[in-house]
């Protein structure tokens, strides 16, 4: 009885949406929103493509030593035969997604689709197939380009602008969810520069509600004018499966890496020589600016494209290269994007005054992107015993070359205690003002007694980070 009260119930609804909807007018936004979906799903599947690589993967296989294969050696003792290690190889299959972008066959791709493979084949929409040749790869980013070559006229579809997405927009997700081709789901723009998701190195993902499921990697996320602003990479899922969290690359961000690719089959990558940290209230009112934001540097790295450009400790980056510096993990990702040696405006906030400053970034070199992070703490008592800085103390505590005081002890259960400073480290300045001496220590901390609070900065010899101190 149950079952039928809310099957009459949802005839009751669908009545009314048939009259009094309908009477409204409101019937023809939907029949338009479903005609634009099928526009751009008869535009934009054409050009997505099935992609089916084999790979081939070692596995070392265990290996059992026999005790009778011995040998007698010098002296009457007996040693065992070195084993060589076994290994099988096996031939893995994998499947995902691509879309073709322009008319010479080149498609865009995730990296983990096409990584390390021995073979790709892409099936076309209308049923041809062909052996694509890998391009290049990006690891850090998650992109790679593949292309198809002698392919005749191919359909291909048109890059949007990531940057003018909003949340709240319709977007559509096609692809080939598990190996199901020219698959389309729709849904919205949940969120936009997710970049500490775990993803890639490098990205400032957008997240949506559209369905994506394995199978659409390297698919394309479309806008409501049937241009690409995403390409489908990952899903946050505790079942293996859709569970309304998927996360695209930017393609302006792709693009990007598409370029380098196709142009030299490696990417670039700038940096700027900073260790950074997010600026909190706390910061924002120690250094004078009315409201929290911006990226706060803590440490110039020596003979970097910051200390040329002039940049210092201290300096409150609340612009880069035209947009808001944004998030600690944005930011640098912005910085990466852009190819080496560019010159860039970075507009600063310093000594109560905002200022521009032109710098010419560098080239990214190994793993290090020049932006070390160094989270800021709020402390509400000092509860810390320092000590003179001579040669001795730093040799004992292997730190050379650095003047301040050093951190004898920390009160434990106080501030700095529940910070995590550490004895052994060594605190430079004080509001901003160098500190040589326990006595300009203690004036320094003594001065800010109006204040409540004062701005440290703390290095253990290898990176430093500015520390805002509650002493009331």
């Amino acid at each position: 009885m149950q079952r039928l009260k809310w099957v009459s119930l949802g005839v009751a609804a669908v009545t009314f949406l048939s009259t009094g909807f309908a009477d409204s007018g409101k019937a023809d936004v939907l029949r338009a929103t479903g005609s634009a979906f099928a526009e751009i799903a008869k535009q934009a599947l054409p050009a997505v493509v099935f992609i089916d690589v084999e790979t081939t993967v070692e596995v070392p296989q265990r290996s059992f030593a026999n005790p009778f294969e011995e040998f007698f050696g010098r002296g009457g003792r007996y040693y065992s035969q070195p084993q060589e290690p076994e290994t099988q190889k096996y031939h893995q299959q994998g499947q995902g997604s691509g879309f073709i972008i322009s008319k010479d066959g080149y498609i865009l791709t995730n990296n983990h689709v096409v990584k390390d493979a021995d073979r790709i084949h892409v099936t076309l929409s209308d049923g041809r197939e062909f052996d694509a040749k890998l391009i290049g790869t990006d690891p850090k980013t998650e992109v790679a380009v593949i292309q198809i070559e002698d392919g005749g006229e191919l359909p291909f579809v048109e890059l949007g602008d990531s940057d003018a997405l909003e949340v709240g927009e319709w977007v559509l997700a096609a692809g080939n969810p598990f190996g199901l081709s020219q698959t389309v789901t729709a849904g919205i723009v949940s969120a936009k520069e997710r970049s500490e998701v775990g993803i890639a190195d490098f990205g400032n993902f957008i997240q949506t509600d559209a369905a994506i499921n394995p199978g659409n990697s390297g698919g394309p996320l479309l806008n409501i004018d049937g241009k690409v602003i995403g390409i489908n990479t990952a899903i946050y899922t505790r079942t293996g499966g859709y569970m309304g969290i998927g996360f695209a690359i930017p393609i302006n961000q792709a693009i990007s890496i598409k370029d380098q690719l196709i142009k030299t089959g490696k990417v670039s990558r700038s940096v700027l020589g900073i260790y950074i940290q997010e600026v909190d209230e706390d910061l924002a009112g120690s250094f004078g600016l009315e409201e929290k934001g911006g990226i706060l540097i803590s440490q110039i790295v020596e003979d970097s494209a910051a200390e040329e450009a002039g940049l210092k400790e201290g300096d409150i980056i609340v612009e880069f290269d035209g947009k808001k510096a944004g998030k600690v993990g944005v930011f640098r990702n912005r910085v990466a994007s852009i190819p080496p040696n560019t010159k860039v405006d970075v507009k600063i906030f310093r000594d109560g005054k905002y200022k521009t400053i032109s710098a010419i970034t560098k080239e990214l070199e190994g793993g290090d992107d020049g932006l070390g992070d160094s989270d800021p703490a709020l402390f509400e008592k000092l509860g810390i015993h320092v000590e003179s800085l001579d040669g001795n103390t730093a040799r004992r505590f292997g730190i050379e070359g650095e003047e301040g005081v050093l951190v004898a002890e920390i009160e434990q259960g106080g501030a700095a205690w529940r910070a995590g400073l550490k004895p052994g480290q060594i605190i430079t300045s004080v509001n901003r003002k160098p500190v040589r001496s326990v006595s300009e220590f203690k004036n320094a901390i003594a001065a800010s007694a109006d204040s409540g609070k004062v701005l440290l900065l703390v290095t253990d010899g290898r990176s430093s980070r500015f520390v805002v101190v509650s002493v009331e």
